[in-house]
């Protein structure tokens, strides 16, 4: 009696464990579903395309000297793909990027340029929904996407070669002093950017792309800086889409400081510096079509 009673009692308490150590792991999980490594969130990839700073610095790349893809490799990848595709195309991502739950990866590309022994180091960010699903893929520099699918040439014998227009606009003229959007644009403002598209609808029958660069002085922090140009260049580009520019082939850039034009000694915001680094405030118009 005393050992079936003692078997009944170790039977109810391996049960009690059991079920314990299940709710635990459900526990666990449900933890593990909204919370990576180290407690940090596992937040849902924003759809908005990156900005410059949300690429990862190209020194803490695990592969320093990048690959070499091949361009049928990129030129397959699509929307809607999953993990394991990217991989066979791309293979795995060049930053560390963690463990669980990771909706981005980096990849660290040279590309050929312009002459034979030329590389070009290009940023490439893949980005995936909540199902684990490519929802978007970004090159850094826009001028990279070029080098995986140049614009189309026809077939024309006597073709004079495709030379860039490029114009620079103040941005003091089109924003005043700290305006960024399309409503902080003065009629004045608005007006210079509609004749311009007017301009290149006109002299261009076909146009291949069209890049619009944002640049800043020094003055202010480095995120900042780097939005304050990213959306001015992308109000300007609405504008230009706005007065029948295609926007397909309307790139957007932001720069910063990266780029000035003048160098301006100082470090105190007076009107005189102000002034100097009026040069370095501008946006950058690139148009590359046949006229």
């Amino acid at each position: 009696m005393v050992q079936a009673a003692r078997a009944v009692i170790l039977r109810t308490a391996a049960k009690s464990i059991l079920l314990s150590m299940a709710t635990a792991g459900v526990v666990l999980l449900g933890g593990c579903a909204g919370q990576g490594l180290a407690g940090m969130s596992r937040e849902r990839a924003s759809l908005a395309a990156p900005q410059d700073r949300d690429f990862p610095n190209p020194g803490s790349s695990i592969l320093r000297q990048g690959t070499v893809p091949t361009t049928e490799a990129l030129r397959l990848m699509r929307i809607g793909m999953d993990k394991d595709q990217v991989r066979q195309l791309l293979g795995p991502p060049h930053f560390s990027e963690g463990v669980f739950g990771v909706r981005e990866w980096n990849y660290l590309f040279r590309l050929r340029g312009s002459k034979e022994t030329e590389d070009v180091v290009c940023q490439y960010m893949v980005r995936f929904d909540g199902s684990v699903r490519v929802n978007g893929m970004y090159w850094r520099d826009p001028d990279c996407a070029l080098l995986v699918e140049p614009p189309p040439v026809e077939a024309v014998q006597a073709k004079a070669a495709m030379t860039p227009q490029k114009l620079t606009l103040s941005t003091d003229s089109l924003f005043g002093a700290q305006g960024k959007d399309l409503k902080d644009m003065p009629p004045e403002g608005r007006l210079r950017i509609e004749h311009l598209a007017n301009d290149i609808k006109r002299n261009f029958r076909r146009i291949y792309y069209v890049v619009v660069t944002g640049h800043t002085d020094r003055l202010g922090s480095e995120a900042d800086k780097m939005a304050l140009s990213l959306a001015r260049a992308d109000a300007v580009s609405k504008l230009l889409a706005q007065q029948g520019i295609d926007a397909k082939v309307i790139r957007v850039a932001g720069m910063g400081d990266r780029q000035p034009l003048a160098q301006c000694p100082g470090t105190v915001k007076t009107a005189v510096l102000q002034d100097c680094l009026r040069t370095n405030r501008r946006i950058e118009i690139e148009v590359v079509g046949e006229e």
